[in-house]
């Protein structure tokens, strides 16, 4: 079928649903909702057979809905309705939760129900829960409806129906900060987490600290450190950990709040926003090992299994700062000096890595500077993985990837997927050429013709088009919550095999031979040439692309790209990578891969 994705955003869902209907043959183009523009027009002009709305702040005009079958991802069972659902049930302490599919009609939420799947709600942050499980309950529900509908035969059902004889709707208005407040001399722990996590990542919670104030984002316990409630007790790692009636909290990042006619304000780490209005605090720094058996947050973690080592990282939207990079690489060079023959790099559950952080970048006193160092940092990481010789690597991408986070997965020796991952292994849309190693490693995965058109195109792929590719060399089939375990079970399998040895001795002489003829330095060089050009360039695109990515800047139009029909019929520069992994670009200065 020819299907059109009507959203607010090409947020992680979208693109998911974007992908996967992509694989299962559909046509599929999408169409960003923007406030003011002509929408029955210009869907219209799509002729879609179907529309589907992953995720939709707006009402579909009518003039939509009468023409077009129209489904609505709701993130909630069959009878919730409101446009804070998800925060609702987190907020409540729901365990159990569901994604509805529903038919567009007069009233939001209230259509006929297509499909209804649940799910289960663990104790993570609202913006995890919709990239895991969420994203998996609506995967199922969409492609359900939508094998429904191409049947010809299914009849939705009455909410009333769908949802059971007991079934009432529940209509819930939009979950503001007076509900959201945090009382820190009365709430306890629990409350505090309860809070902080139904408003990650957006809105976060409106909160006054050190005389300002604040959006709070990110919440996890801590089990040792005590102190008066409200107060601020120690830094780690950028966050900072703060005292409530009966524990404390590390909360990550602050946003300040906006002041009337100035720019929205943005995320950083909370130690970067507070700056010279913090306390000095200790900075308790965690050791990589022993690893640590209280309850307490870290953004980098090692364990060790037999012959495995584990290292964890997991960063706030799957940004890597100059500094962040930095520690990452101190940990990954003390992993490489354990007696273990493979290490397994990634989250646990979600964000593999999405590159350089542009929000710090954003912040800085000299952005080009702060980008130049930020994308050596990553590129030192990548080296390192690159030129380790006595162990297998496996990067285990739990979650969604992009960019440079591609390319540090690409460093290793194997990829391992999880089946609801999304990668998106380009530059072009943030105006970048890109390094990270990429014009190494991406023809070397793929072929140069296939990584010209990864490049070229700039779409999501999926975890099973990437193995069709050999983006990647396995996918772990399951939900966020088994990946661990199964790339436990699957590392402990290759450190056993007779044939890692020979692997492993394998790897040094390749790379002597790849050091001969093309010097791993030779790209970095070329890459960071080309980086240092676009930094150094106030008028280049990447920083108005920045600032408006970071600010949340409305688009004024989709994006041509994702449409197919204007992709075709407008055509595109051709973007090229030579045999040799040499960059060729052919498009403009402001379109640099």
């Amino acid at each position: 079928m020819h299907i059109l994705l009507l959203a607010s955003a090409f947020n992680s869902l979208t693109q998911r649903v974007h992908v996967e209907l992509r694989d299962r043959g559909h046509t599929v183009a999408v169409e960003l909702a923007l406030p003011g523009g002509p929408l029955p027009d210009t869907v219209r002009r799509h002729a879609p057979q179907l529309i589907v709305a992953p995720i939709l702040r707006t009402a579909i005009p009518e003039a939509v809905w009468r023409a077009h079958p129209c489904f609505v991802v709701h993130p909630g069972p069959v009878g919730d309705r409101g446009p804070s659902s998800l925060d609702w049930a987190i907020h409540e302490g729901a365990d159990q939760w569901g994604v509805t599919v529903l038919q567009a009609d007069g009233e939001m939420d209230a259509g006929d129900v297509w499909a209804c799947v649940p799910c289960r709600l663990p104790p993570v942050s609202k913006s995890e829960l919709y990239r895991g499980e969420i994203a998996e309950a609506a995967l199922e529900a969409v492609m359900l409806a939508v094998e429904r509908f191409a049947g010809g035969t299914h009849v939705p059902l009455k909410q009333d129906a769908a949802g059971g004889p007991d079934a009432r709707p529940r209509v819930r208005p939009y979950l503001d900060q007076s509900v959201r407040r945090i009382d820190w001399a009365e709430d306890s722990a629990r409350d505090v987490l309860r809070k902080l996590r139904a408003a990650d990542s957006q809105p976060g919670v409106l909160d006054v600290l050190l005389g300002a104030e604040w959006y709070l984002h990110g919440g996890h316990p801590e089990g040792v450190l005590r102190g008066r409630p409200g107060e601020l007790l120690a830094t780690r790692a950028g966050a900072v950990c703060r005292a409530t009636k009966d524990g404390a909290v590390w909360i990550p990042e602050l946003r300040p709040r906006r002041v009337s006619g100035r720019p929205p304000t943005f995320r950083l780490p909370a130690v970067r926003a507070l700056g010279d209005r913090l306390p000095p605090l200790p900075e308790c720094v965690l050791p990589l090992l022993p690893a640590v058996r209280h309850r307490t947050w870290a953004d980098i973690r090692y364990r060790e299994d037999g012959n495995v080592g584990f290292l964890s990282f997991s960063f706030p939207g799957g940004a890597m700062s100059t500094e962040q990079c930095r520690r990452l690489l101190d940990a990954y060079r003390e992993a490489c000096g354990r007696p273990t023959s493979v290490l397994v790099l990634g989250a646990e559950r979600d964000f593999f890595s999405n590159g350089i952080h542009l929000n710090v970048i954003e912040a800085a006193d000299d952005p080009a500077a702060e980008s130049w160092a930020n994308i050596n940092a990553i590129d030192d990481l990548v080296e390192a993985v690159l030129t380790t010789t006595d162990r297998l690597v496996v990067s285990a991408v739990a979650g969604n990837a992009a960019a440079g986070g591609v390319m540090l997965a690409l460093a290793a020796d194997e990829v391992w997927c999880r089946s609801g991952a999304v990668l998106n292994p380009h530059y072009r849309l943030m105006g970048l050429y890109g390094s990270e190693y990429w014009t190494h490693t991406l023809p070397r995965r793929v072929g140069p013709a296939t990584a010209e058109r990864l490049m070229r195109e700039a779409l999501p792929v999926s975890s099973a088009g990437a193995l069709r590719l050999g983006l990647v060399d396995r996918v772990v089939e399951g939900g966020p919550d088994v990946f661990a375990r199964e790339v436990g079970t699957l590392a402990a399998r290759l450190a056993s095999l007779p044939a890692t040895a020979s692997r492993i001795t394998a790897k040094k002489t390749e790379l002597e031979r790849l050091e001969s003829t093309t010097p791993l330095a030779g790209f970095r060089a070329r890459e960071l040439a080309r980086m240092r050009r676009t930094f150094d360039d106030p008028g280049a695109s990447y920083h108005a692309l920045r600032r408006s990515f970071v600010h949340k800047e409305r688009p004024l139009r989709t994006p041509p790209h994702l449409d197919p029909a204007a992709v075709a019929h407008t055509g595109q520069a051709p973007f090229a990578v030579d045999v040799t992994g040499t960059a060729l670009d052919g498009v403009t200065s402001r379109s640099n891969g």
